[in-house]
């Protein structure tokens, strides 16, 4: 089940632009895996563990991809400060 809603995130990626839905489906997959091997024994041990993986999916990818080329910069100093 779980890598069945990874590999449906992973379609819903191709439609959004960006890595928006990437780590949640690095994130099933790989609790699908967790649950495979028989180290995720119920339920929401492997929500716990969906969330982890999540959220070190996603800090990966950022350190590794950067900022988008869309991304708001944030200015910090004023043209007209002297």
């Amino acid at each position: 089940m779980w890598v069945a809603a990874g590999v449906a995130i992973g379609v819903l990626e191709l439609l959004a632009p960006g890595y928006v839905f990437l780590g949640f489906a690095l994130g099933a997959v790989a609790t699908g895996a967790l649950v495979a091997l028989g180290w995720v024994w119920s339920f929401p041990v492997a929500l716990a563990a969906f969330g982890a993986l999540s959220l070190a999916a996603w800090a990966a990818m950022r350190r590794l991809l950067g900022r988008r080329a869309g991304q708001v910069k944030v200015i910090t100093r004023d043209i007209n400060d002297n």
